[in-house]
């Protein structure tokens, strides 16, 4: 008997609930000025139940500290924080405390400086013999680059692709962009495909705002305000003037947040996607 295809999209969703890992197979090093936090030849990638991007975990032995339980951790089985199951999924902006997995929160004490909370041994038995640690409380270097923004992801792509699909986008019944050489971005798990476009099929003036993103896989990105449209100090779009190697194509192009906009593609307004940027910061 023939079984029914599988949805890959809903598959990894579904993984979402699990406790998961990878080896990565790099050597992994976490620095705290010009002090070796972690150095190990045998990290892993741990995502926690409902957590999007992975953090770094390494063998308790390659943490050059002590680690003691974190006050209000207290060596309990569930220093949590959030429900494994309920809620929605977990971005890169929800801080290292919110776990979701049973587990003990441990301070790293070394000889001249105190890291709380910053490691977070899980109580699973596989994973029990090492520690997570909090991306943001350190520097972290793959072999000899460093990584910025949270580990990448080794299931996770963006591919860009050009495209000759006529791409208009409003706001209100003003015309904000309008091109027919948009570069197509897709991206794993995200539920709409983004457009960049050359800045020279933008109709407005693009006014800098102070917002300021780090995307592990693209880069840095500045983002734009529509004063002509009434959205003085709203971010409506962004823009990567040195994308990281990974995606040159986008250097300089410009994305709007259709979330927030009027898109349409080829004459058809697109979906509006929900997605952790479908409302204003």
């Amino acid at each position: 008997m023939e079984g029914m295809a599988v949805s890959m999209h809903k598959r990894l969703l579904q993984e979402l609930g699990e406790l998961r890992y990878v080896p990565t197979g790099k050597r992994i090093r976490a620095r705290s000025r010009d002090r070796v936090v972690a150095d190990s030849l045998d990290a892993v990638l741990v995502w926690e139940p409902r957590r999007v991007v992975p953090v770094y975990a390494v063998p308790i032995r390659d943490v050059q500290g002590t680690l003691s339980p974190a006050p209000g951790g207290g060596g309990a089985q569930m220093p949590v924080f959030l429900d494994e199951q309920a809620g929605p999924p977990l971005g890169p902006g929800v801080g290292f405390a919110a776990h979701t997995c049973h587990g003990t929160a441990l301070d790293i004490v070394t000889d001249d400086a105190v890291y709380p909370a910053a490691a977070f041994r899980p109580a699973d038995e596989v994973l029990s013999t090492l520690v997570l640690l909090d991306f943001e409380a350190f520097d972290w270097w793959e072999e000899d680059e460093q990584i910025l923004g949270h580990p990448r992801d080794p299931f996770h792509r963006v591919d860009v692709r050009r495209s000759s699909r006529r791409v208009r986008v409003e706001l209100e019944g003003l015309l904000l962009a309008e091109s027919d050489r948009p570069s197509a971005v897709f991206e794993t798990l995200l539920p709409v495909t983004r457009f960049y476009l050359p800045r020279e099929d933008v109709r407005v003036p693009l006014v800098p705002t102070e917002t300021r993103t780090y995307c592990a896989y693209k880069g840095e990105a500045s983002y734009f305000t529509v004063e002509s449209a009434g959205e003085r100090g709203i971010d409506v779009a962004w823009s990567y003037e040195h994308p990281l190697p990974d995606c040159p194509e986008i250097a300089g192009l410009v994305a709007f947040f259709q979330e927030r906009l009027d898109v349409t593609v080829d004459g058809a307004p697109m979906v509006g996607a929900r997605t952790p940027w479908s409302e204003p910061a």
